[in-house]
This record gives structure tokens, C-alpha cells and sequence, in this order.
């Protein structure tokens, strides 16, 4: 049996933000980041909130560690939050829902008696929608993916407008993240109908209107439809689970400190080969995973007479996209010391293998396989 659910009251379109207006005599704790606050976004959303005492938390940093979720907690309770608002990109969001799980935890607060909303501004983690949130142990150089119910925001409020001060290299990020969402979802072994039907959707979305965004900021046609997009590759892989890609893009950008985003899209193209296994043919069958991105080709109107002409299209205009988008093919190409990465080889294969997220990849993965997918990522030698 499976399940496909998702509790998340969700707002989207021109104007969502007035959703707000509704929240009346409420002690709210806006969670956002300092680049949020110099832009004035929390302003914006607190001016909706004219019958409410209004606390501001700007402390949340990319790639958020233990120590912000901490100063988080300790400034919910220095305001006796009755609601908490989360404002920003996917790092914001997952500080604010372990700030808040905490903090109901500590306190003993009652779930109904504590609102929350995600107000995301950039277009990429769905982190709106999930019950995922990544913290960084930063001593160790870790990503820790938190994996509870608990964490599900009980409202999404996705205005489009919110997204437009986002620069272009950040779109672009964010947008290959939603990518590799719903293509890790749509062959995921947890994968079924409707994550299916969601991934088929985002994907459409993202190759059609992903470029506009990057190219031209303030189109809020391509905004809203990016945010529509993220939201419902979240839905997916909330419900059926991610792969490979989101276990080494963890464990490489946790130590070289590159954005999630982008490790997501470089490592992209060589997953996707990795999971089709096109050599593997049995009883003149592909595999199921070749087969379905296939089937994604299809959707995208490439050519895909065959699984191997479908597979091979679709890499391709990954590629493709990810030059578009000016995103390196590889770590060389973006800068990082490939004498780092030969030194952190090991230990970046072995958080690979014991992220949660490898569990659900199609196809099963050995350390010696990550050693190689490795190498192809870094763009030169490793070993």
C-alpha cells in the first residue's frame, strides 16, 4: 500500500501575500535573513500583519547550522510566538520549521495551537511543502537531512512577486534544484502515480519557463510558474523520495561549500546516465528508470523513438539547459581544488552512501560507483 498526501493549505498567484490579513491578535515570529532584511522583505510581509506584535529573527544563514536553529528557539521564546512566518529561499524555510519543531517541543505546545507559513522567495527547495529540512553540523562539514511529519508548514503562501530580487546565478540554482527534485521523484522506488503526474508537470515547467526567469528577472508569468513548479516537485519527493544526486550533491556541497542548487545540476547529467544503466538489457527490456525518462523526453517533445534515443535527448538538453544557465559541467570548471577533493575523496564517498536519500535511488549503489561518478563531477583526477 502507499500513500500520497499532503496537508499543506496552499496560496499561489499574484496578490497570495494578502493571505496574511487574515492573521489577527498574534504574537508572529518572522524567520528570514539579513539579505531578506536589508531588501525589506520582512517589512512588506509584517505590513500585512497590522493587527499582530511582530518579532523579526534575521539571523538565518545559507546552508543554516545547529547554532542559528538554537538563536532561532531562544528569540521564539524571548517573544512567546504564537505564529511563525518563514521568509526567504530553502535555507530560511528549513531553519524556521526545525525553529519551530523545537521550540513546540520544549515548550510543550500543542500543534493546532501554533500557525505557521512558508513564504518562500525564491523558486527551487519546496521546502514549503515537505516535512524535509537540512541542517549543517558545520565542526564536521555535514548536511543532516531531518525527516518528520512534524516539520510539514501548515500553510504555503507562493506570490511570485517575492522572487523577482532574485539574482539570476540564484534562479538559476534554484531552479536546476527543482529539476533534479522531479526527476530523482519521478524514478525514485517510492515513485508512484501521482508523484509521477506532479514530476511530469514541474519538468515541463521548469524547461519552458526556467530560462525566462534567468534572463529576464521580472517576468512574473515565468516567476509564478517556477514557484508552481518547485511546489509540486516538493510534493513529489515528499512523497516518494529522491536519490543518488541529492546524496552526493550533500555530501559535496556540505564540504566544498558550493550552493545546493548548482552541485545539484552538475552532478544531474552523470546521474541521469548513471540511472538509465542504457548497457543493461535484459530479455530486451531497458530498465525501468531508462524507460521512464524516456517518457520525460517525450513530454519535453524531444525525440525519443527508442529508450536510448530518449535517454541520450534528455541528457543532452540537461546539458544544454545547464549552459543556458551558465552552470559548470564540472568542479574544475568552477573553480574548486580538485587537491581538496582528492583529499576529502573518502569521506565524501562515505557520506554519500549513508545519506537518507541514496535509499530510494533505482538502481543500487556501490562505494566503487560514487568513486567514479565522483571523478566525472570533479573533471579531472582524483584518485
Amino acid at each position: 500500500m502507499q500513500e500520497f498526501s499532503f496537508s499543506t493549505r496552499i496560496f499561489f498567484g499574484e496578490g497570495a501575500l494578502e493571505r496574511l490579513r487574515r492573521v489577527e491578535d498574534r504574537r508572529v515570529l518572522i524567520v528570514t535573513d539579513r539579505f531578506m532584511a536589508e531588501l525589506g522583505v520582512p517589512d512588506r510581509v509584517a505590513s500585512h500583519l497590522t493587527r499582530c506584535t511582530v518579532t523579526v529573527f534575521d539571523g538565518v544563514v545559507p546552508d543554516p547550522p545547529i547554532e542559528v536553529v538554537t538563536a532561532g528557539v531562544q528569540k521564539f521564546k524571548e517573544c512567546q510566538a504564537e505564529t511563525v512566518i518563514a521568509v526567504g529561499g530553502g535555507s530560511t524555510i528549513d531553519a524556521a520549521k526545525a525553529i519551530r519543531a523545537i521550540a513546540k517541543q520544549a515548550l510543550q505546545i500543542e500543534t493546532d495551537k501554533m500557525e505557521c507559513f512558508a513564504v518562500p522567495t525564491t523558486s527551487g527547495t519546496g521546502s514549503e511543502v515537505t516535512d524535509y529540512a537540512v541542517i549543517t553540523d558545520k565542526a564536521k562539514g555535514l548536511k543532516y537531512p531531518l525527516d518528520s511529519q512534524a516539520l510539514r508548514p501548515p500553510v504555503a503562501i507562493l506570490d511570485p512577486e517575492l522572487t523577482v530580487s532574485a539574482p539570476p546565478a540564484v534562479t538559476a540554482d534554484a531552479g536546476m534544484d527543482v529539476l533534479t527534485h522531479a526527476l530523482e521523484a519521478y524514478v525514485s522506488t517510492g515513485a508512484n502515480d501521482f508523484s509521477d503526474a506532479m514530476c511530469e508537470k514541474a519538468v515541463s515547467l521548469v524547461f519552458r519557463f526556467l530560462p525566462l526567469a534567468f534572463q529576464e528577472g521580472t517576468d512574473l508569468l515565468a516567476r509564478e510558474k517556477m514557484h508552481n513548479a518547485s511546489c509540486m516537485a516538493g510534493l513529489a519527493f515528499n512523497s516518494a523520495g529522491l536519490g543518488l544526486n541529492h546524496s552526493m550533491a550533500h555530501a559535496i556541497g556540505g564540504k566544498l561549500h558550493i550552493a545546493h542548487g548548482r552541485i545539484n545540476a552538475m552532478l544531474l547529467p552523470k546521474i541521469l546516465t548513471f540511472n538509465a544503466d542504457l548497457t543493461n538489457v535484459q530479455k530486451g527490456e531497458h530498465t525501468l528508470a531508462a524507460k521512464k525518462y524516456q517518457r520525460i523526453a517525450k513530454v519535453l517533445d524531444l525525440p525519443a523513438s527508442s529508450v536510448r534515443l530518449g535517454v541520450n535527448n534528455l541528457i543532452r538538453e540537461v546539458e544544454r539547459l545547464n549552459r543556458t544557465l551558465k552552470i559548470p559541467a564540472t568542479l574544475k570548471e568552477y573553480g574548486a581544488d580538485l587537491g581538496e577533493v582528492r583529499t576529502l575523496r573518502e569521506e565524501l564517498i562515505a557520506a554519500a552512501m549513508s545519506d537518507v536519500t541514496i535509499t530510494t535511488n533505482p538502481r543500487p549503489v556501490e562505494e566503487g560507483q560514487i568513486g567514479k561518478l565522483l571523478a566525472q563531477v570533479a573533471g579531472g583526477p582524483i584518485a
